[in-house]
């Protein structure tokens, strides 16, 4: 069985920490919204068997890499420089970048913004949504109201607070109780969180775990949070930020070949412009693009469907470095 090391590599003015297997073109795998480098401890040693180099990273302000102090320091640009450095720290001129949630964004911006850089992207959970008129947030609010929880996580101090109190408790409500709504349970279209109420509060207490996620998963998670949640809920208070600091983006396509994943349960597919977004894929990549819809999967999708996501992205980087070592 291929074996998973770890250490700390230097990007720039932060200090990342890294799960890698495996030599070969490098896939770098992004984590999101509130995960680590385990989210894909299905798919590293996965790609490494598969002929690949797999590097996993905990990003800034998650699990055991460095967490800026101030919130400022959690822009786009931030988040994509630490890619562009740590591309370069593990002294690799490209990549296959893959990315889920938060990390999807960071993988599309990282190909918009270094397309010499990426050899080809792969977004779960978010497909490329062109920069609008307005901020991502400001466009939740508009289609959920105020109570929606991207707007909630925007004030510092209470969903600090909310999610620090008990990990274990965090992160078992949210890793079970984030899929879309069904018959016999229906659930708003994005989590709200109505006035006096916490994040938290919105999710019920399972009575099992799903079969994919485990006692240890959630104790390793909880283990790496264990600094608090600042750091990942600042990525959320420079939405308005970003949109203002991506202006040179607008009406820009992604150049690379893309593979776009998502679970038809992900209640992502209810965010402003998504849909939309899936439908013009062909439009808004210049290069081969494929969407696929995952049954039976929800927010989670690495997780849940590991198999099928591991396939994808083995057959999706295997084709493009067919294309590459072709020239």
């Amino acid at each position: 069985m291929t074996s998973i090391t770890h250490r700390f590599v230097q990007a720039g003015d932060v200090r990342l920490h890294i799960a890698e297997a495996g030599t070969g073109p490098l896939v770098l795998l992004l984590h999101g919204f509130p995960e680590v480098w385990h989210s894909w401890r299905h798919q590293i040693a996965t790609l490494a068997e598969a002929g690949f180099r797999a590097v996993a990273v905990d990003q800034r302000g998650y699990g055991q890499s460095d967490h800026p102090v101030s919130v400022e320091k959690y822009s786009i640009m931030h988040l994509v420089g630490d890619v562009i450095q740590l591309l370069h720290a593990l002294d690799e001129k490209e990549a296959v970048v893959v990315g889920h949630d938060w990390g999807a964004e960071v993988a599309w911006n990282t190909a918009l913004m270094r397309p010499d850089l990426v050899r080809g992207v792969v977004g779960l959970s978010l497909p490329y949504r062109p920069r609008g008129s307005q901020s991502q947030l400001a466009e939740m609010v508009e289609a959920f109201g105020d109570g929606v929880y991207t707007n909630y996580f925007q004030r510092p101090g209470p969903a600090d607070a909310d999610l620090g109190a008990d990990p274990h408790k965090t992160f078992r409500l949210m890793l079970r109780g984030s899929r879309s709504q069904s018959k016999a349970h229906a659930r708003p279209p994005a989590p709200i969180v109505p006035a006096g109420c916490t994040y938290l509060d919105i999710y019920p207490e399972p009575e099992k775990l799903p079969t994919w996620l485990t006692e240890t998963d959630i104790e390793t998670y909880a283990a790496e949070f264990s600094a608090g949640f600042s750091g990942a809920l600042n990525w959320y208070r420079n939405m308005d930020r970003n949109w203002e600091l991506t202006a040179f983006l607008q009406n820009s396509v992604i150049r690379c070949p893309a593979l776009y994943l998502v679970g038809e349960q992900d209640r992502c597919l209810n965010f402003p412009g998504v849909r939309d977004a899936i439908e013009r894929m062909d439009e808004l990549v210049a290069g081969r693009s494929e969407a696929l819809v995952l049954p039976d999967v929800g927010h989670w999708t690495q997780q849940e469907a590991p198999a099928q996501v591991s396939a994808a992205i083995i057959e999706f980087a295997r084709s493009v470095a067919a294309v590459a070592s072709s020239r």
